[in-house]
């Protein structure tokens, strides 16, 4: 009898805890921690030249925000910098508040010049490295973070506990200032200028000028593993990153438990985060060298495209009495124009897909969508401009090259204001041909597109695949696409034209990636799943930010459900205003 009894206590407690998990009730470790981030110009220098710029705190990259799945975080952005700015804490669900989500124009206007914002970031899924920028023109060159989301209490991670862990940010410098920099470009219709270097956490490394002194380094000890958080922040440039004569274990990837994937190379794209266990076991003995160099260097799919090609390094150091050698080993990397290792890479990306760490694949879809993803030209008055046929360069999404409103897009659905989008985003491309051909078989009506606002809306708990098909329009790339509000699953990848008959037989439905970043090849296609049961407005652009700013942009409007936490959240009482 007392068996019985006790079996029916914890069908209860059970019961009881999954009510809490549907009605949205916080779990009592939960906790809600604060951080003030701080908008304001700081002079920096780098490369020998010194400018001011826009920093979070006077730190450049900004602060590391820490938090446990679960936890709330409250951060009042204060704008005390020369121009309007927003925050996006990316690879954040934030379930049924897009009013904390950051993009212009999309979901808020920007918070002002000498006004603030309290921003909410809610980890209901996300465990692992993320991280957090600016989501405005091209801020986010000084204005980015990590974020560190460790195991709820009372849990720990899916793989034995690490000695130490370090965080690793790559991102660009330029020595002009680059607002001026992209109003430039934007004036006459052409490329930005690449970066003056590439870097990790803020420093070029000791193979630039003028950097050698503050070239960030780590120290290890000989048979302790370490887990490294790696992000890209880097605005035009995706990486291959290595450290010499290591391999690397990925274990996660955007905040969520991968298969341990061992490689002596990693590509990552723009807007990606990775979890990577190091094992230090190169000091063998009095004679090993006790330096190595951490370094990245850009993968670059079209040589036609300008970029900044330079090795970013940072230092491995072994903790060691013994002389070392006065120059680090430099890794192995691919070739620049390396696709093939690019791809091959992320073809071994898998989810965990554990008991503790289940994956949940959409199977029966509700809507079906194939975007192509193109660089264009628009129109330039009295064809002026320096872009392709005298245009203006711009790049768009099934030919529709996003256009700001000039309210965010979530306020004029949210009080139905009138005249600011349009809810007929395209769900397949006007016409259909051979997107990956040389361009003297495109048709021509194809390289030009216009400026719009138009959105996709989606009933609420709608299962969506999109096809992401790359083009050969003007240059083929890589193509790293972000989806705002929601983490999804890479089920496929290919080169060529996606066949609808034949290509989704390849399809992974036990184990892909679950991610809110992905790359879609050059002149391949990616195709992604995800359930659309977070109401709201969210963003799916482009992380190349020259090719966001051209207009690879488009807005999913999520509709309300039936049941109360099903519905979008009332808006802050301190948004800003337009």
């Amino acid at each position: 009898m007392g068996f019985v009894f006790g079996k029916v206590s914890l069908m209860k407690f059970f019961g009881f805890f999954m009510l809490c998990r549907l009605l949205g009730i916080p779990n009592a470790s939960a906790k809600t921690r604060h951080y003030m981030f701080m908008i304001e110009e700081t002079p920096f220098t780098r490369l020998c030249h010194t400018k001011n710029m826009l920093t979070v705190n006077g730190q450049y990259p900004g602060p590391t925000i820490y938090a446990h799945k679960g936890d709330n975080v409250l951060v009042n952005v204060i704008n005390n910098g020369n121009k309007n700015v927003t925050l996006h804490w990316h690879g954040v669900n934030e379930p049924r508040d897009p009013w904390s989500d950051g993009p212009e124009y999309v979901t808020q206007c920007p918070i002002q010049p000498g006004s603030n914002f309290t921003q909410r970031i809610q980890f209901t899924e996300e465990e692992g490295t993320l991280w957090w920028h600016a989501h405005t023109d091209f801020d986010r060159a000084t204005l980015y973070g990590a974020i560190v989301v460790y195991p709820r209490p009372g849990t720990t991670f899916p793989f034995p506990k690490p000695h130490k862990e370090f965080t690793l940010l790559l991102g660009e410098w330029w020595n002009e200032d680059v607002t001026l920099l992209l109003e430039k470009a934007l004036g006459i219709g052409g490329d930005i200028q690449p970066s003056d270097a590439n870097t990790i956490n803020g420093q070029p490394g000791d193979l630039l000028p003028c950097s050698r002194n503050d070239t960030f380094k780590v120290q290890v000890e000989q048979g302790k593993t370490y887990l490294i958080r790696l992000v890209n922040a880097a605005l035009s440039n995706e990486f291959f990153f290595a450290i010499a004569n290591h391999n690397l274990t990925i274990i996660g990837s955007d905040a969520s438990y991968t298969k341990p994937y061992t490689t002596d190379f990693i590509m990552i794209t723009p807007g990606q985060s990775m979890d990577i266990l190091l094992e230090a076991n190169q000091l063998q003995n009095t004679t090993s060298p006790s330096l190595y160099y951490i370094a990245a260097r850009p993968y670059d799919g079209n040589i036609q495209v300008r970029y900044d090609g330079n090795f970013t390094t940072a230092v491995l150091e072994y903790k060691t009495n013994c002389s070392v050698p006065s120059t680090p080993f430099l890794p192995s990397l691919p070739n620049l124009t390396d696709t093939n290792a690019a791809e091959a890479f992320s073809e071994g990306l898998r989810s965990l897909a554990s008991w503790d760490h289940p994956i949940d694949v959409p199977k029966n879809i509700d809507e079906h969508m194939y975007i192509t993803v193109s660089i264009n030209e628009v129109l330039c008055p009295g064809r002026s401009c320096i872009g392709p046929h005298n245009n203006k360069v711009a790049a768009s999404l099934n030919n529709v090259s996003f256009q700001n409103p000039r309210v965010d897009v979530l306020e004029a659905y949210y009080y139905s204001i009138p005249d600011q989008y349009t809810p007929d985003f395209p769900n397949n491309p006007e016409l259909l041909f051979n997107f990956t051909e040389g361009m003297d078989l495109i048709p021509p009506k194809w390289f030009l597109t216009t400026k719009s606002t138009k959105v996709k809306i989606l009933e609420y708990n709608t299962t969506v695949e999109i096809v992401l098909q790359g083009t050969n329009f003007f240059v083929g790339e890589n193509h790293p696409m972000h989806l705002h509000g929601h983490s999804f699953y890479v089920i496929g990848k290919g080169f060529g034209i996606f066949d609808k008959e034949k290509d989704p037989l390849t399809y992974n439905l036990v184990d892909p990636p679950y991610v809110s970043t992905f790359g879609v090849p050059k002149n391949g296609w990616a195709a992604i799943r995800f359930r659309a049961a977070n109401p709201g407005v969210w963003f799916m652009h482009c992380h190349l930010d020259r090719h966001a700013v051209w207009g690879m942009d488009m807005v999913f409007i999520t509709k309300n459900g039936e049941g109360e936490n099903e519905k979008i959240l009332p808006p802050p009482r301190d948004m800003p205003r337009c």
